[in-house]
C-alpha cells in the first residue's frame, strides 16, 4: 500500500524552489503525481497535517487523486485546514484522529484596484467558493448552501462532528463497541484498554507513562 504525506504548505510546484531554499515543507502536485505514478499497488493512504495553502494546487491534488483509479485512504492527524481539507475530500474513505481537527472557510485574496476591480474579484471569490463546497458536497452529502455557510463562518470540525456531518467516516482508534469474542480461561484485555493503549503510542501525552498504564488498567 502506497503514502502520500500531506504536510506543510499546500504550494504550486513553481514554488518548490522557494520552500526547499529555506527548508521549509510544502505539498505540490508533481510531487503527489509522481508519487501516484511510482506506486504499484491498488490503494493509496493519505496522511494529512496541513494548514492549507494554493487553493488551484489543492483542486489539482484532488483530481489527480480521484482520476488515478486507487482506493484513496486518508488520515487526517492533525489539522487538515482550507486547501487541505479539499485535498481530503478525495478519500473513498475518510480516517480522522481523535485529536485532529478539519477547518472550512471561504477562500481568500489581497488585491488592490478600483470599484470594478473589487467586483470583479468578489464575484471571482465566489465562484472559487462554490467549487470547494462542490468538493464537499460531493463527500459529504450536505446542501451547497448550508456548506457555504459553513465556510463564511469559518468552522472548525472536530472528530465527532466532522463524522456526523459526513467529512469523516470514522474516527481513528476508536471501535470501542466491537464485541470482542473470546474462548479463553483468562480474562483477555478489554476493547476499551486497547484503543486507549493504541491512542497512548499515537499521540504524545503530557501524563507520564506510568499514569498512562494506570488509566488504561483501570479504563479511566
Amino acid at each position: 500500500m502506497g503514502k502520500i504525506d500531506i504536510k506543510g504548505d499546500i504550494a504550486s510546484d513553481d514554488l518548490v524552489a522557494f520552500y526547499d531554499f529555506f527548508g521549509m515543507k510544502c505539498t505540490h502536485p508533481k510531487m503527489v503525481q509522481d508519487a501516484i505514478e511510482n506506486d504499484k499497488d491498488e490503494e493509496i493512504t493519505l496522511n494529512i497535517a496541513s494548514n492549507g495553502g494554493d487553493v488551484f494546487a489543492a483542486s489539482e491534488i484532488y483530481t489527480m487523486l480521484k482520476a488515478s483509479g486507487k482506493r484513496i485512504v486518508v488520515n487526517v492527524q492533525g489539522l487538515a485546514a482550507s486547501a487541505a481539507s479539499v485535498i481530503s475530500m478525495a478519500g473513498d474513505t475518510v480516517r480522522i484522529s481523535p485529536t485532529a481537527q478539519i477547518m472550512i472557510h471561504k477562500a481568500s485574496t489581497g488585491i488592490r484596484g478600483n470599484s470594478d476591480d473589487l467586483e470583479h474579484q468578489s464575484a471571482v471569490l465566489n465562484s472559487i467558493d462554490e467549487s470547494i463546497a462542490l468538493a464537499y458536497e460531493m463527500k459529504t452529502g450536505l446542501k451547497q448552501t448550508e456548506l457555504l455557510d459553513l465556510m463564511a463562518k469559518e468552522t472548525w470540525l472536530n472528530a465527532k462532528t466532522a463524522v456526523d456531518k459526513g467529512f469523516a467516516d470514522e474516527i481513528m482508534f476508536s471501535d470501542d463497541e466491537e464485541v470482542m469474542v473470546t474462548n479463553a480461561v483468562h480474562q483477555l484485555p478489554s476493547k476499551s484498554a486497547i484503543n486507549k493503549f493504541k491512542n497512548m503510542i499515537a499521540i504524545p501525552k503530557t501524563n507520564s507513562l506510568r499514569e498512562q498504564k494506570l488509566a488504561i488498567l483501570l479504563e479511566k
